[in-house]
């Protein structure tokens, strides 16, 4: 218990940003709309992103704190200044059975609370330094992983320098960074848990038209929570791509890459060691006539300590949505398949990893781990108001093999599980209401209900619920 005074001070805090809202929304009500006037930029997913050097232009309508937003250093070039920003999310969590309540968690109700603040300095337009600090504490939670608290680190810290090249731009990112590909489904900035994902390395691109081109090198930033500033990345972690986007292709966007993993002294089931991984990754995604898709598919080959890689993953979602019917209706089926070891004792790994995962690709009870399992899951998206979002799904999963275990998020096997007959692992509803409250200010809240099959009865699990109830804030 020794976070309890952090649920007080995060929402004194939501209270304080909720009154700026209110204000700002008042305000904006008076000011007529002119095309001329350039728009206001919204709260992006990555901060670093947003410009606003509009605010150099005093047509621009204001909003509170609006002064801390655009600092000039210059009155003649509008890309010189400084700009300040924070947000805040707060999630309350129940679950009754944490691992199918196979492990040492027991039924537990506790908040997350994710505090971020953050210096984005701009020296003219081709400079940029951002600076965000963080501060993730999980209140009341009894076993705390490494995802759940960081109490004061360094998320990102990073110079991007960008110039015209060839008719296409280079970007160059160095040091403390977040980024994430697609869905999110491999590699992702890890929103869904309380302590992000960030990685300390080099980031280059090149973008031409329609064809982006990538390449990194960077250690993942583990967590220690031991004191301040505390988190660390090593050479014995290391992920580094070669990424190629094209958009435009057949309605839709084609990515490709290849990427090196490398980590020392894991445990799997099937062995243990150091393990390289050489992945291979392609995705193609996109929309037309009310139809939406996205696929994609990795190979995995490589060593695990004296043993041989070969593991695969594929997802995919694909659905039709009715624009002109009442509500906008989609229906939709996600199928997700990840490879597992048959022989434990055999000389060839075929354990997925699944990398950098975000766990809200398939629910935030995270009683699915992208590891051994086929997953089917259709859906019903409906929106009763532009900004209300609902949603409801079923899904059915199965062990690709009864060789490996059954894993939870990301990829914790359950004791008693491998080798044990019985392919189907059990089902789980899923409801979910998302409500954009304005464009600072977001609300959620998710239902998750798992019933197991008998491999998970036979371990010592049991039915599982979960209860999720978030709000969020970006100033």
């Amino acid at each position: 218990m020794k976070c309890n005074g952090a649920w007080p001070a995060a929402g004194l805090l939501a209270a304080i940003m909720a009154l700026g809202v209110h204000r700002a929304d008042a305000q904006d009500t008076a000011v007529s709309e002119d095309d001329a006037v350039p728009a206001r930029p919204g709260v992006l997913f990555n901060r670093w992103q947003e410009d606003w050097s509009v605010l150099a232009d005093p047509r621009v309508p204001r909003r509170p704190f609006d002064e801390l937003k655009y600092i000039p250093f210059s009155a003649t070039d509008p890309l010189m200044y400084l700009s300040l920003g924070a947000d805040i999310r707060s999630r309350f969590e129940w679950n009754d059975a944490p691992e199918f309540g196979t492990g040492p968690n027991v039924s537990e109700a506790y908040v997350i609370t994710r505090i971020e603040v953050h210096a984005d300095l701009h020296l003219g337009s081709h400079v940029q330094v951002f600076t965000q600090l963080q501060s993730d504490w999980a209140t009341w939670k009894k076993i705390l992983t490494p995802v759940d608290q960081d109490r004061l680190g360094l998320e990102q810290a990073f110079v991007l320098i960008t110039e015209p090249v060839d008719e296409g731009t280079v970007r160059l990112r160095l040091g403390r960074q977040q980024f994430a590909f697609d869905l999110q489904r491999f590699v992702s900035s890890r929103d869904g848990p309380n302590v992000r994902q960030s990685y300390d390395g080099a980031w280059a691109e090149y973008q031409r038209g329609a064809w982006k081109f990538i390449a990194f090198y960077t250690q993942p930033v583990q967590t220690q929570d031991e004191k301040p500033f505390d988190d660390y990345s090593s050479s014995s972690f290391t992920f580094s791509a070669l990424r190629v986007e094209r958009d435009q292709v057949a309605g839709g966007s084609l990515s490709l890459y290849y990427a090196h993993f490398k980590e020392d002294d894991v445990h799997f089931l099937a062995a243990s060691g150091n393990e390289r991984r050489n992945i291979l990754d392609g995705r193609f995604a996109g929309a037309r006539d009310g139809f939406d898709w996205d696929v994609e598919a990795m190979g995995q080959t490589g060593s695990l300590g004296p043993k041989e890689v070969r593991a695969w993953g594929l997802g995919s979602l694909a659905g039709y949505t009715w624009q002109s019917a009442h509500w906008s209706p989609r229906l939709g089926l996600q199928v997700d398949a990840a490879s597992g070891t048959e022989n434990l004792s055999g000389q060839t790994v075929g354990t997925f990893n699944p990398l950098f995962p975000n766990g809200y690709y398939l629910q935030l009870a995270a009683y699915t781990g992208y590891v051994n399992f086929i997953h089917v899951k259709p859906s019903v998206t409906l929106h009763p108001e532009n900004h209300v979002t609902l949603l409801f799904a079923v899904a059915a999963q199965w062990r690709q093999t009864i060789g490996d275990g059954v894993y939870v998020m990301p990829d914790i096997p359950i004791a008693g599980t491998a080798g044990q007959p019985g392919r189907y692992s059990g089902s789980y509803g899923q409801a979910r209401v998302d409500w954009i409250i304005s464009p600072n200010a977001a609300f959620a809240v998710e239902l998750d209900r798992f019933i197991i099959g008998d491999v998970l009865e036979r371990a010592g699990g049991h039915n599982s619920n979960y209860a999720g109830v978030e709000i969020k804030y970006g100033w």
